[in-house]
């Protein structure tokens, strides 16, 4: 049976939806939510620790203070992810290999509803980030961000918010890892001709060219962390 605070907590979700309250927006004061939803101080508590346990509010005392939102649905569930998944690198319960493999899972059929569903603003902010990536140079720092931009925007592009808030791990704890062992192995024109694959496929709306593109990609990936093993 659900407790009062899973119900208090529920109830907030759905206010910050109904409401339209997005990230850094003001939901209101400890005292005035617990009168609004008829609980006692406690049992507001135990239900923002609940939503603030899930990254979707943030407490902030003293003047100008009170509860706010801190992220939507699909990015609280994206960040309790990255945190989980950070953490299970850091303790060595979990391989680059093995998300590596768990990353292709995720972005080849992305890639795929990516070249089905994406709109003219999306290729366009595709085509802007392998312009970046292709100016970068030998700047790495500039390579990774554009790098993170292209494979963000073909998640997005995909048009499933769940599936994407999964893949927000890739950009925040898998790929700076990644680019620091394969620093200096990755050869920046490969990637960028895999990149340009992925854009023409996305371009023409060819889904199973675009997964292709997208597997041939990792796959070089996951191939060349193995490389880098073998001679570590």
């Amino acid at each position: 049976m659900i407790g009062a605070s899973e119900q208090v907590a529920t109830a907030i979700q759905r206010r910050i939806h109904a409401t339209s309250l997005g990230p850094g927006d003001f939901l209101g004061r400890e005292e005035d939510l617990a009168a609004q939803f008829g609980v006692s101080r406690p049992t507001l508590r135990e239900a923002l620790k609940l939503l603030a346990s899930g990254n979707l509010i943030r407490a902030s005392r003293g003047p100008g203070g009170g509860i706010f939102v801190a992220h939507t649905a699909d990015q609280g569930m994206g960040r309790s992810i990255g945190d989980a998944i950070g953490m299970m690198i850091e303790t060595g319960s979990v391989s680059l290999e093995e998300l590596l493999e768990a990353r292709t899972l995720l972005e080849v059929p992305l890639a795929g509803l990516a070249a089905l569903h994406a709109g003219e603003p999306s290729v366009q902010r595709l085509r802007a980030a392998f312009a970046a990536e292709s100016a970068a140079g030998a700047d790495i720092d500039a390579i990774h961000a554009a790098d993170a931009e292209f494979h963000r925007t073909i998640a997005a592009s995909a048009g499933n918010r769940v599936v994407q808030a999964f893949t927000g791990w890739v950009f925040e704890v898998l790929q700076p890892r990644l680019m620091l062992e394969l620093r200096d192995a990755v050869a920046p024109g490969a990637v960028l001709d895999q990149h340009a694959a992925l854009l023409r496929a996305i371009e023409r709306s060819d889904a199973p060219r675009a997964e292709l593109a997208m597997r041939e990609h990792l796959l070089y990936l996951r191939d060349l962390l193995s490389k880098v093993r073998e001679h570590g």
